[in-house]
């Protein structure tokens, strides 16, 4: 982890680079993977499966009999646990939902919106080095509270042809209607375009690598809806010398160790801070399963000194990281100056850990800066918003003849004549 101290803030742009992959390499690949998936279906997806996940595979359903069994291979302890998780993800989400109100805006003309589920959704659940069971709830539940009629899945095999059981039953719990045997570029060209066996979904969700990032980009292109841009996982931390350097280190290495091309971004106005955290980085990761891939992601990674807090602030909300840890005194003050962000962690034990299975906030969040614009998965995210109005004889002549003004004004006198005919017809009747 690169230490940078007192850059000065024109230089603070650079720093907030994330590593990428080059995006003419990335077009490429995500073209030729939906050109072949386009025209043929079950036939290329299988052909990307093999290459990429496993070499046997053959057919890409999984079997229904592997999900009922999933239960059995698993914990009692671990199917508790995912059932908390379950049940605190769901309140959260239950609480999101809006309640339809009519509005007359002037006599004789009332409005109201009312919130529709997509139809059909599509969610991609990464299950490579780590089996992202913990994603399935935080898509699956508020997709189900939606009222969702198709909630497809679709999860990368591991090389032995296997689905973990975790995603499986977490899967078969909260609702999920199809499960496939996909994972990559093309299990989002499948769940695009369709094929004879994964259906064509209105929208796709779920994080991934930049390869499934870049093919969630291309799928819009397409006509399909993305939740957003969710790529490489990212925390930045905001600490002071109040903090717990061991806590500090542990939230970063928890970040680390999702990918090789993960960043953690460590961010203080105490040179003792970053050197007691580097420090219990050394001591945590060498103890670490997964230490090689979050020492890979720690070469992408920087410890930053600033003059004060307010400097931090500021280049977090330059940043706008996907997770922000504020590890400071009065950190409930200090988050009402947060502009950017997608999910925030206050006080000592707000672990970041925490969001990403059971305090109930949706961990799928947006990632690479776009927390500038885009907000994290939530209820809303799996309903379109519809507006209705309902005009009478006396709504159409308040506001009619300003409308007819308008219309002319703009030259579209159709639009003009569809006012007047009715104005028209009102007159006659008194």
């Amino acid at each position: 982890m690169k230490t940078i101290s007192n850059p000065a803030p024109a230089k603070w742009e650079k720093l907030a680079r994330r590593p990428e992959i080059r995006p003419d390499k990335l077009r490429k690949m995500v073209n030729d993977v939906f050109r072949d998936i386009a025209k043929q279906g079950d036939r290329a997806v299988l052909k990307y499966s093999r290459k990429f996940d496993y070499p046997e595979q053959t057919s890409l359903p999984v079997d229904q009999n592997m999900i009922d069994k999933a239960a059995d291979n698993l914990s009692q302890q671990l199917k508790q646990s995912i059932d908390l998780a379950r049940q605190n993800i769901k309140k959260f989400h239950l609480s999101q939902r809006e309640v339809s109100v009519v509005v007359e805006t002037v006599p004789g003309v009332t409005c109201w919106r009312e919130s529709k589920a997509i139809e059909k959704v599509g969610i991609y659940i990464p299950g490579g080095s780590a089996p992202l069971f913990s994603t399935v709830l935080m898509l699956a539940i508020p997709a189900k509270i939606a009222g969702c009629s198709e909630i497809v899945l679709c999860t990368p095999p591991d090389k032995f042809g296997n689905i973990h059981p975790a995603i499986l039953y977490t899967a078969q719990l909260t609702g999920v209607t199809k499960i496939f045997a996909i994972g990559g570029m093309q299990a989002i060209g499948a769940m695009t375009f369709g094929t004879e066996s994964v259906p064509k979904t209105d929208k796709i969700f779920g994080p991934g690598n930049q390869y499934v990032m870049a093919a969630k980009r291309y799928a819009q292109l397409q006509g399909v809806a993305i939740d957003m841009p969710a790529g490489p996982s990212e925390v930045l931390v905001i600490a002071d010398e109040s903090c717990n350097p061991s806590f500090v280190a542990a939230d970063l290495l928890s970040q680390a160790e999702h990918g090789p091309d993960s960043q953690v971004m460590l961010v203080t106005d105490s040179k003792k801070t970053i050197k007691e955290i580097l420090k219990e980085i050394d001591l945590q990761i060498a103890l670490l399963p997964r230490q090689d891939i979050a020492a890979q992601a720690l070469k992408n990674s920087r410890a930053i000194l600033l003059n004060n807090l307010d400097e931090c602030l500021a280049f977090s909300n330059l940043y706008a990281p996907e997770h922000l840890i504020l590890a400071i005194e009065n950190s409930a003050e200090w988050a009402k100056k947060v502009i950017n962000a997608g999910s925030v962690f206050l006080g000592r034990y707000s672990c970041e850990s925490l969001g990403d299975y059971a305090s109930g906030t949706n961990h799928t969040l947006p990632t690479s800066g776009f927390a500038k614009a885009y907000s994290g998965v939530s209820l809303d995210s799996f309903v379109k918003k519809i507006t209705f109005q309902h005009v009478t004889e006396q709504g159409i002549c308040e506001i009619g003849p300003a409308v007819e003004t308008m219309a002319e004004a703009e030259q579209l006198l159709a639009h003009k004549n569809a006012v007047t005919l009715r104005l028209k017809e009102t007159l006659s009747k008194s």
